[in-house]
């Protein structure tokens, strides 16, 4: 059987989505385990590789010429999902390492080199079960277990929404219920977006009357809270793999709002501390960071007031 082919099997076994067990994929493994055609499993090497390492190690042992503008393809197509499935680390050297760095380096955990380096031996299969006990399949997560095990989330009305299984939508449903009566107490949900489903509430006649443009709502943060009294919106981003409210970002959000006139609060939310830290470094200034492992503080990016809107930026 070839590399890429084992390759396939191993990402099959540890629960990668169907997308993700792709040649592209397959390749992306064998550059992050350092493994030529000929070379064995048990010798899997965990090197930090940036993107275009990655690419490059394709080219020269597996003669696979992806064109540089799919860099991104590759980025979030394969190693995000890998990120997911807890295949990879992220900026292990330097975890505060700004997202759009180009020095960003991804390396394979120790469990998933553990697994790759038990492959064709008789421990595969155990060292498979025991690295899914420990974090489950990313495949389940995405699809055959949705209905099972949807995120309930209540809104401040007391309805009711289910929202896809994930780390994601577990924090998204910790906005809602737990920051939003802490800081933002009566306001009301405009925009709840979902990894799978991708708009789970769009008050289309809010972001009308709001000039927030209604065909462009998906290019909106994962969370919009209105707060009608103050004319305040809440402008929320959650973060688990990518995503924080960067100064790139800030700037895209505030062209798409041009015409809105509520003051803006960019908030960034965190499960915990060590996903926070690993973004610090991109956060904007003058914006609001909430962690859901400790749902009564904020932290302030600073600038003239803490959670309050600023002007309009130019």
């Amino acid at each position: 059987m070839a590399k890429r082919d084992e390759a396939k099997v191993i990402l099959v076994s540890l629960g990668l989505p169907a997308k993700q067990q792709g040649e592209r994929s397959c390749l992306t493994l064998l550059a992050l385990a350092a493994l030529r055609e000929e070379t064995p499993w048990a010798e899997t090497q965990s090197p930090l590789l940036r993107i275009v390492d990655i690419m490059s190690w394709m080219r020269e042992n597996y003669r696979r010429d992806y064109a540089p503008n799919t860099r991104e393809t590759v980025r979030r197509q394969t190693i995000h999902q890998f990120e997911d499935a807890r295949l990879v680390d992220r900026n292990p050297d330097q975890p505060g390492r700004p997202t759009n760095s180009g020095k960003n380096v991804y390396r394979l955990t120790p469990d998933a080199a553990r697994v790759l380096r038990s492959f064709g031996g008789k421990r595969f299969g155990s060292t498979c079960a025991e690295f899914l006990r420990k974090h489950g399949s990313l495949a389940a997560a995405y699809t055959g277990n949705r209905q099972l095990q949807k995120v309930a989330v209540k809104l401040a009305d007391g309805t009711t929404v289910d929202l896809s299984p994930g780390r994601h939508n577990e924090l998204q449903r910790a906005i809602i219920q737990d920051f939003a009566p802490r800081f933002a107490p009566g306001s009301r949900l405009v925009y709840l977006g979902d990894t799978a489903k991708k708009h789970v509430v769009v008050d289309e006649a809010s972001l009308e009357t709001l000039d927030i443009p209604i065909n462009l709502h998906d290019k909106l943060p994962d969370i919009v809270l209105l707060d009608a009294t103050k004319n305040w919106l809440f402008l929320i981003e959650a973060v688990t793999s990518h995503g924080p409210v960067s100064p790139k970002r800030h700037r895209e959000l505030e062209k798409l709002l041009a015409d809105c006139n509520c003051g803006r609060i960019y908030v960034t939310a965190f499960l915990d501390f060590s996903r926070f830290r690993k973004y610090a470094g991109d956060i904007v200034w003058e914006s609001e960071v909430w962690i859901a492992e400790s749902p009564d503080h904020m932290i302030h990016y600073d600038g003239q007031q803490f959670l309050g809107p600023y002007g309009k930026t130019d």
